[in-house]
């Protein structure tokens, strides 16, 4: 079983390297180890996937943060591939405490996360929702998940930006 560390190294070299990098979303031990043993090279956790396997709808609260952050240390222990892990939005709306998050899952064993801009009531501001990724970022974690890949989904724009600063540590990125 590769320790945190590899799997921080993996995950960033898997990021670095060309071509895409495809992260299959496992709900739960089962899934991660079934996509484990179809090849795939890491893993991200699902919200909508772990709010359904709960009998859930998917959506803002539907699942707890202690939830959350069990589904992070159940999904990286199952398998040693690194798992970079849907945090929502961090369950807050201020910025350093919704960084904590990343805190919490790494210490579940996860190598990466994603914030959402979204308070699931409306979509944050663009500078705030930099503000964010960039308190997250600067959050002290152990060296075990350094180097680490931290997302900001901007799920929700129509503005489809893309900036960096910090490559490999701070990406922020645009999907629809």
């Amino acid at each position: 079983m590769r320790t945190q560390v590899e799997k921080g190294h993996l995950f960033r070299e898997l990021h670095q390297r060309r071509g895409i990098l495809i992260l299959p979303n496992p709900w739960d031990a089962g899934t991660a180890k079934l996509l484990a043993s179809l090849g795939f090279e890491a893993l991200a956790t699902t919200s909508l996937g772990m709010s359904n396997a709960l009998g859930r709808v998917d959506g803002e609260g539907s699942v707890s943060r202690a939830e959350l952050l069990e589904n992070c240390r159940v999904i990286a222990e199952a398998t040693d591939l690194p798992v970079n892990a849907d945090l929502e939005n961090g369950y807050a709306d201020d910025p350093e405490q919704a960084a904590t998050i990343l805190r919490d899952a790494a210490e579940m064993g996860v190598v990466g996360g994603s914030i959402e801009d979204w308070s699931g009531e409306r979509v944050y501001d663009f500078h705030h929702a930099v503000e964010r990724v960039v308190a997250a970022a600067s959050i002290p974690i152990a060296d075990q998940v350094n180097p680490r890949i931290l997302l900001l989904r901007l799920a929700h724009r129509s503005d489809r930006r893309k900036e960096s600063t910090s490559p490999g540590q701070l990406v922020l990125l645009s999907q629809r």
